[in-house]
C-alpha cells in the first residue's frame, strides 16, 4: 500500500489518481489538499508514532506531494515515539527546506519505507523537452534563460528557492518563502488588486478540471474591457522578461520538485512576460493541454529546457 503524505494544492489529487493499487491519504495538520478526503492527519511532533501506524496498517511505500509550509515543532506535543527524532528533525529544519525534507526522507527509509517521487507515480506530469507553444523564445529570451539558469542555480546552494523571474539580462525578483505567486505579484504596482483580479477569472471551477472551453475567456480577460485595465507592471521595472523554474541543485527529487499549472500561466500573463522556462526532467507541469493552451492564447511561449543549454 501506497501512503500519499498530502500538501496543499492540486498535485495529490494528480498522484492518487495515477497510483496503482490503495492508496492512504495522509496529511499534515493544518494542510489540506485539493479535491481528495484525507484518511489521517498528522503532527511532525508525532512522526515516530504516524509512521508506526503506517506500517500497522499495511503501507509499504511513501510519497510526499503539494505545497506545505515549514511547521513549528513544539516540544510538548511530541510523544515518546518522536521524541528520539526531535533533535534530527529540528536541526534539519534551521538548515532550510531541502535538509528538512532530506531528513524526513531518510527517517522514513529507516523505519523501512520506500519513498517514491511523485513523477515516478505520475511520468506524464514531466513534459518533453522543446517549446510547447506556437511562440518560441527570442535571441534576448534564450540569454535571459541562461542567466535565469546561474541566478537559481547560485539560490538553490543557498536553499533558498527554485525560480527567479528574469528581463534583459536582470534579475527581476526571486522566489522566497512566499513562493512563485506572491514572486509573480511582487512585480506589479498593486499586488492585492491582481489577486482579487485572478480569483474573479478563476472563480467557480477547478483549475485541474477546466478544459479548453474557458479559454476564450481568459484571453479576453487580457484585454481592455469596458476601459478598465489589469494591474500593471511596476514602472521602475523593465517590460517583457521570463519566469524559470528548476530543481535545486544536488535536490532529492523524490520531494518538493517545482510544479507550475494553468493559475501559474494566468500570474506570468498577469505579470506581462513573454515566457516560462522549466528545466525540463526537474519541473512538473498540471494540465499541461490546458497550460499550453492559455499560454497560446496570449502569444506567451512556454520552453523545457535542458539545463546547460547554451
Amino acid at each position: 500500500m501506497l501512503a500519499l503524505i498530502a500538501g496543499q494544492g492540486q498535485l495529490p489529487a494528480r498522484i492518487a489518481l495515477a497510483a496503482k493499487g490503495p492508496v492512504r491519504i495522509c496529511a499534515l495538520e493544518g494542510f489540506s489538499p485539493a479535491h481528495l478526503e484525507v484518511d489521517e492527519r498528522f503532527r511532525l511532533e508525532r512522526l515516530g508514532s504516524f509512521i508506526h501506524g503506517l506500517k500497522q496498517r499495511g503501507v509499504q511505500e511513501v510519497c510526499m506531494a503539494g505545497a506545505v509550509r515549514r511547521p513549528e515543532l513544539r516540544s510538548d506535543l511530541v510523544d515518546s515515539a518522536t521524541a528520539p527524532l526531535v533533535p534530527r528533525i529540528s536541526g534539519a529544519v534551521l538548515r532550510g527546506d531541502d535538509a528538512a525534507l532530506r531528513e524526513i526522507i531518510a527517517i522514513f527509509e529507516e523505519a523501512g519505507l520506500a519513498v517514491r517521487a511523485a513523477h515516478e507515480i505520475a511520468p506524464e506530469l514531466l513534459p518533453a523537452a522543446g517549446v510547447l507553444t506556437s511562440a518560441g523564445p527570442s535571441a534576448e529570451d534564450v540569454a535571459d534563460a541562461a542567466r535565469a539558469e546561474a541566478i537559481v542555480t547560485a539560490m538553490g546552494a543557498a536553499d533558498v528557492g527554485q525560480a527567479c523571474v528574469v528581463a534583459a539580462g536582470q534579475a527581476l525578483a526571486i522566489e522566497a518563502i512566499g513562493g512563485t505567486d506572491w514572486m509573480l505579484r511582487s512585480l506589479l504596482r498593486t499586488p492585492e488588486e491582481a489577486k482579487n483580479r485572478e480569483e474573479e477569472v478563476l472563480k467557480g471551477a477547478s483549475l485541474m478540471d477546466q478544459a479548453m472551453d474557458w479559454i476564450g475567456d481568459f484571453a479576453d480577460f487580457f484585454s481592455p474591457r469596458d476601459g478598465s485595465r489589469l494591474p500593471e507592471r511596476d514602472p521602475a521595472l523593465p517590460g517583457g522578461g521570463l519566469l524559470y523554474k528548476a530543481p535545486k541543485p544536488g535536490q532529492d527529487r523524490r520531494a518538493d520538485l517545482p510544479v507550475i499549472g494553468p493559475d501559474t500561466v494566468m500570474r506570468a500573463a498577469e505579470a506581462g512576460l513573454t515566457g516560462i522556462v522549466l528545466e525540463a526532467g526537474g519541473v512538473m507541469v498540471l494540465d499541461v493541454e490546458t497550460c499550453v493552451a492559455m499560454a497560446d492564447a496570449v502569444e506567451m511561449f512556454l520552453w523545457v529546457r535542458p539545463g546547460g543549454e547554451a
